[in-house]
């Protein structure tokens, strides 16, 4: 079990790291994280919800992805409340109880998820959530100690050194753990080192003499293309010489990590917009999916976006919406369920009206579009009408095209050859995209070869 000192010290790097090495071994391995939380997300090939981090590393496994590799996911749609995936589904009751009340009905779920994948697999590499330490979440912990101790795992308690104060992490962690817990420490992991070892000079010594626990790895501060799981890798500001991407980077923002074909080809800058500024220099626009697409548009009018979304309309450039941002994009969203806070006036940039509907519509989806196959994923409450102004864009029933304005239903498009370079063909690019399922394949091989040269295993 990969547990960590504090929120992104690494932990799922390390996780995917090990279940490609071990896949390449001949082991049949597994991830499992008991809870995430996070907005970017996958759809299973049964149609069930789980977290991106654990579907890129059950792929890492070279094993057929499942929601109870991810039993609990917390999808955040508003400041302090969250939609609540249980087994791969949203479970509008949960998400309305009080967090403290929880753990009762979500630690069975996670304890029959766990223990189902010991017994498919031979090896399964769990990971935990944010820090063990803290004490305050102690008592309604379901992923961290608590799956430790269930399973008698043995734990790595990873730290971030690059952020400066690991050794006073990994101890200051370990001293806050139970006597029973602390037995489970196997080994403290340095991560994202950089520089000269040889600064690191006898503390790895001192910290084992404090806690009996030896410092197992060193890994390399290590740079990769693969999705991260809860944040956004992005330039900053319009750059000359290149196509320059605006994105809209309202709150809520979901699935970003769709967009990463993009950000990893030289020509291309993609930029977040997170404030209200002339959009008249960028090439094209993308307003990318929202788990709270009512809060997003508000974002929208409030800052001042919305109307420099509509001057840009009208200079003809192209505007490509995904999911939530299809529905911004349109004339109107009804929230008759209350989900969202109440029914919305959209952009109105092209015929759409969109409905929000209790059940969550979740499904991988394969078209023929453009004399290729495109693959992609469906998440959205939304059931969306339209008039005959606007014609049927990729698929009938998943999105739409008026003019300048692009939309679609479906996630994950960049990742299609053929749809990438349709997009660069439209913005004057060049049309040098890549079949990104075969490119995480290579990333995961050198992050495997990475691990088994600074690793422990």
């Amino acid at each position: 079990m990969i547990l960590g000192c504090t929120s992104d010290a690494g932990k799922s790097l390390v996780v995917t790291a090990i279940c490609r090495l071990l896949a390449n071994r001949g082991v049949k391995v597994a991830p499992f994280k008991a809870q995430n939380m996070s907005n970017n997300a996958a759809i299973t090939s049964d149609g069930l919800e789980m977290g991106r981090a654990q579907y890129l590393q059950a792929i890492a496994a070279k094993v057929k992805p499942d929601a109870m590799m991810n039993p609990v996911l917390l999808k955040p749609s508003a400041d302090t409340q969250s939609q609540v995936v249980i087994n791969g589904k949203a479970n509008s009751k949960l998400s309305q109880m009080p967090w403290g009340a929880r753990k009762a009905l979500l630690w069975p779920e996670v304890q029959k998820s766990l223990h189902h994948l010991i017994e498919q697999y031979d090896q399964v590499v769990i990971e935990g959530a944010g820090s063990p330490a803290e004490i305050n979440l102690r008592e309604g912990d379901i992923v961290n100690m608590s799956v430790a101790l269930e399973c008698q795992a043995d734990v790595y308690l990873v730290s971030d050194i690059d952020r400066g104060g690991s050794f006073a992490h990994l101890l200051g962690t370990w001293a806050c753990l139970s006597i029973e817990e602390q037995k489970l420490i196997k080994g403290f992991v340095l991560n994202k080192f950089r520089g000269d070892a040889a600064l690191l000079g006898n503390a790895m010594d001192w910290l084992e003499e404090k806690t009996g626990i030896p410092t197992v790895a060193n890994l390399p501060y290590y740079r990769h293309q693969l999705p991260e799981e809860d944040s956004f890798r992005l330039g900053t500001t319009w750059q000359r010489g290149k196509i320059n991407i605006g994105i809209l980077y309202y709150p809520y923002a979901s699935n970003m990590d769709e967009f990463d074909p993009l950000i990893y080809q030289d020509d291309i800058n993609l930029v977040p917009i997170t404030k209200n500024i002339s959009l008249s220099h960028f090439d094209a626009l993308i307003l990318p999916g929202s788990k709270n697409s009512g809060a997003s548009l508000d974002f929208l009018t409030t800052t001042g976006l919305a109307t420099e979304i509509n001057t840009f309309h009208k200079a003809g450039k192209l505007i490509l919406g995904i999911c939530g941002g299809l529905q911004i994009l349109g004339e109107a969203i009804f929230d008759p369920l209350g989900l969202e806070g109440g029914h919305k006036t959209g952009l109105g940039l092209i015929a759409l009206q969109t409905t929000l509907q209790a059940e969550k519509s979740t499904q991988q989806t394969i078209i023929n579009w453009q004399g290729g196959i495109v693959t992609g994923y469906e998440i959205h409450h939304g059931e969306t009408v339209t008039d005959s102004s606007v014609t049927t864009f990729m698929s009938e029933n998943l999105g739409w095209q008026h003019d300048n304005v692009y939309t679609t239903y479906l996630h994950g498009v960049f990742e299609n050859k053929v749809f990438y370079n349709w997009f660069m063909r439209e913005v004057g690019g060049l049309e040098n995209g890549l079949q990104w399922s075969e490119h995480l394949e290579t990333e995961l091989d050198s992050l495997a070869i990475m691990f088994e040269q600074h690793g422990w295993l």
